[in-house]
């Protein structure tokens, strides 16, 4: 059977239309709806990053324990994201599309009326559902264009029009935010993002038609437990360790169970038809180089967005660094930021015409490892910090819209929707671990702390910043070794 067949018991995809060789009609009308999902996925990601400091001191915890906001949210988006990819194989991507957006709009919600850091850590781990639209999107965009002859192309190009709707609302959140967070409370600041949410889950359920699903079987539960006692127990050392220091041994023993436990969980999927992970296929050559580079893009992408804005906002006469910055000028650098981001998703279809899908993939990872690398001797003035996010912005803008796309080209047709699932999956488990290393790394004695007290040493920033170039190399690196035609048609 050859490489690329459907397994037994699957759907197979249907033949070739009478457009092949051409896009198919109402195609972009699907794109323009999908873009508005986008625009809201954008505004949850840039509306809190300029008012981190002011949720800290709202719910009175210190700066290195807001990380443990992404830290949670980032565990159950990389818990949902896989069984929610194949559900939308198995029953189809929009109505997994509206389950998702359904749950996201129930934990913004929450944030906006939320009287304690418990109770907000809790909304902010259910509004991570979001994560998944972005895979479903291309998914849905993936299986329109199948016997078009150019699937690929016009993937890898409503991809980065997704991308740039992503990245407007960013812009718009952040700016939205930066603006209002003087001018009003904030319960009614937080409330905002749930509104367009909110309308964001209309805006699918009128605008995006059905299509059954492709796939048979069930949803993998045994698999889902074992992943899931592997993360826990991971991220519970790690929780130990920031209460007790890296001296631990309940830290390590933990986190060794944790990781013991993913040879079961192999073994486990391996033998399975219809696995949550399908390991067989997240081993061929085109598959895992773009897991793999997903997992450690996620550590500076997800990871390093709350100690960029804590760092910015920190008031160098009392740590003797930062820039003092008011939340109106961190909404303004995220502003700059995202625009590059938007150039970067932008120029993907040009750079893969150019260079190929691959190199602009390495290309993209080498930009994101200069910037923050640069962080390490230049960080003391906004200009400074400016140059080097335009690095980090242009690479992480091609690496976001290429990614999914990447790992369509490279999955066959009944198994697009896990393929872009595990690429959010992955990526938001290299988050997760990141955003709790970095809480260890910033913290100064442990979360007694109280927020006048609560600035970080230098060298925890450091340290974020050197983590974040060394994964982004290695991430380039990886993407070396995938075979030249990979992510073609």
């Amino acid at each position: 059977m050859p490489d690329d067949a459907a397994p037994a018991g699957t759907v197979s995809p249907p033949p070739p239309t009478k457009w092949a060789g051409t896009a198919v009609p109402g195609l972009w009308a699907v794109v323009g709806f999908l873009v508005c999902v986008e625009l809201a996925s954008g505004i949850l990601q840039g509306y809190y990053t300029p008012i981190f400091s002011d949720i800290a001191d709202h719910l009175k915890i210190s700066d290195a324990d807001v990380n443990w906001f992404e830290a949670a949210q980032l565990i159950l988006s990389a818990l949902v994201v896989p069984p929610l990819a194949r559900l939308g194989d198995l029953i189809g991507h929009r109505k997994v599309l509206l389950i998702s957006t359904a749950v996201t709009a129930l934990g913004s919600w929450i944030l906006a009326f939320a009287p304690s850091f418990t109770t907000f850590l809790i909304g902010w781990a259910v509004q991570g559902a979001y994560v998944v639209w972005l895979p479903l999107e291309v998914a849905i965009i993936h299986r329109r264009t199948a016997g078009t002859g150019k699937q690929a192309l016009l993937t890898r190009r409503a991809a980065a029009l997704l991308v740039a709707g992503l990245e407007l609302g960013v812009i718009v959140g952040a700016l939205t935010s930066g603006m209002l967070v003087e001018a009003t409370s904030m319960s009614f600041l937080l409330a905002l993002p749930a509104v367009a949410v909110t309308i964001c889950f209309f805006v699918i359920w009128f605008g995006i038609e059905e299509i059954p699903g492709t796939a048979t079987g069930g949803i993998d539960l045994g698999g889902l437990a074992l992943i899931t006692a592997a993360i826990g127990l991971v991220m519970a050392g790690l929780v130990v360790i920031r209460l007790d220091g890296p001296g631990s041994l309940v830290a390590w023993g933990l986190i060794v169970a944790g990781l013991a436990t993913l040879l079961p969980f192999v073994r486990y999927e391996s033998a399975r038809d219809e696995p949550l992970i399908d390991v067989h296929l997240l081993a061929r050559p085109a598959q895992w180089p773009v897991q793999l580079t997903a997992f450690l893009f996620g550590v500076s992408v997800l990871g390093a967005q709350i100690p960029l804005s804590t760092y910015v906002r920190t008031d160098p006469d009392e740590a003797g660094y930062g820039l003092g910055a008011s939340a109106g000028f961190v909404s303004v650098l995220v502003g700059m930021y995202v625009v590059l981001l938007l150039v970067g998703a932008l120029l993907l279809p040009v750079g893969a015409r150019l260079l190929g899908p691959r190199r602009t993939l390495v290309v993209g990872a080498s930009l994101v490892a200069l910037g923050y690398i640069l962080f390490v001797p230049f960080h003391d003035s906004a200009a400074q910090m400016m140059i080097n996010m335009a690095f980090v912005g242009v690479g992480s803008g091609t690496l976001v819209a290429a990614l999914p796309a990447a790992a369509a080209a490279a999955a066959p047709p009944n198994r697009t929707g896990f393929a872009t699932g595990m690429t959010n999956a992955t990526k938001t488990m290299g988050g997760a671990i990141a955003s709790s290393v970095f809480a260890i790394a910033l913290a100064t004695t442990g979360s007694l702390e109280t927020p006048e007290e609560g600035h970080a040493e230098l060298s925890g920033y450091l340290t974020v910043w050197v983590i974040c170039a060394g994964t982004a190399l290695v991430a380039a690196l990886c993407l070396l070794v995938t075979p030249r035609d990979a992510f073609s048609d």
